[in-house]
């Protein structure tokens, strides 16, 4: 479709932007839409507090299809992302934020599976090129773990800690935090493009976790990457204002836009999700 399609996750909305005229358009959801993926068949599949749904936007037509594992009282779906066999992934934000209760969820041919845990804020879902090793984040906890991953059988082993951040101390002024993992993307070369909230940059892996570049930012909070564009060498990022202070929002006008920039090396293409 040559379309970015997003989640604001607090307005509770899917957009899909058209880069080449500007037209941007929008479906409201009565629960947070945390997450989406294109379908095998066409159309899309979406993460919402209440659960995965088919969505078809050309009628606005929405099919439940596996209701949420969890308590929607303090729970939701926050990031995720089909991988290259088909398969939902997508991880948990446990709303009190006092204790690792998030998990990682994949759901196959319709069946939910629970396949990790120990987080309180998942992000940070990614895979290599070659699908061997797969990233999840806990923001929370400012750690990326790296998984080795089975892509025929979808099995996940070997967690380790994969880059870890110092958390913001106590009387630190924010311009000097280095921020949190948020969503993050991989490119050609397996360069894992981490969103660092309120440390506004990217920072830049080697698949050995080399930091190998930090891209700054003009809004303090990006939350996800994501590679687009016919070459897909432009790498668009969300960003969040969601309550942000007045003054930071007066100074960064851009906080809650998209933004977009040029880089070297292409990213993946995205997985379609497959229900069949």
């Amino acid at each position: 479709e040559q379309r970015l399609y997003y989640c604001d996750i607090a307005g509770r909305e899917l957009r899909r932007h058209d880069p080449a005229t500007g037209r941007l358009e929008r479906w409201h959801f009565d629960s947070e839409v945390a997450c989406c993926a294109p379908l095998h068949g066409g159309g899309l599949l979406l993460a919402l507090r209440s659960g995965f749904w088919r969505f078809d936007p050309a009628s606005g037509a929405r099919e439940l299809i596996a209701a949420p594992p969890y308590d929607p009282a303090d729970e939701r779906y926050n990031d995720g992302k089909a991988d290259a066999a088909g398969r939902m992934w997508c991880g948990t934000l446990y709303e009190p934020r006092t204790a690792p209760r998030a998990a990682l969820y994949c759901l196959t041919h319709g069946e939910l599976t629970r396949r990790a845990d120990g987080a309180t804020v998942a992000n940070g879902l990614a895979w290599s090129p070659d699908s061997r090793a797969m990233y999840w984040a806990d923001t929370t906890s400012h750690t990326i773990w790296r998984f080795d991953f089975d892509p025929r059988a979808g099995e996940l082993s070997q967690r380790r800690v994969f880059a870890r951040f110092a958390p913001r101390a106590e009387g630190q002024p924010i311009e000097e935090y280095g921020g949190r993992p948020d969503g993050a993307a991989v490119d050609v070369r397996g360069h894992l493009w981490v969103a660092m909230y309120e440390g506004q940059r990217l920072v830049e892996f080697a698949p050995d976790a080399t930091l190998v570049a930090e891209h700054r930012l003009p809004v303090r909070c990006p939350t996800m990457p994501a590679f687009g564009g016919a070459d897909l060498r432009t790498l668009y990022i969300t960003t969040a204002r969601h309550r942000r202070p007045a003054d930071e929002l007066a100074a960064q006008p851009w906080a809650g836009a998209v933004l977009a920039m040029r880089v070297d090396a292409p990213g993946l293409q995205a997985n379609f999700a497959d229900l069949a």
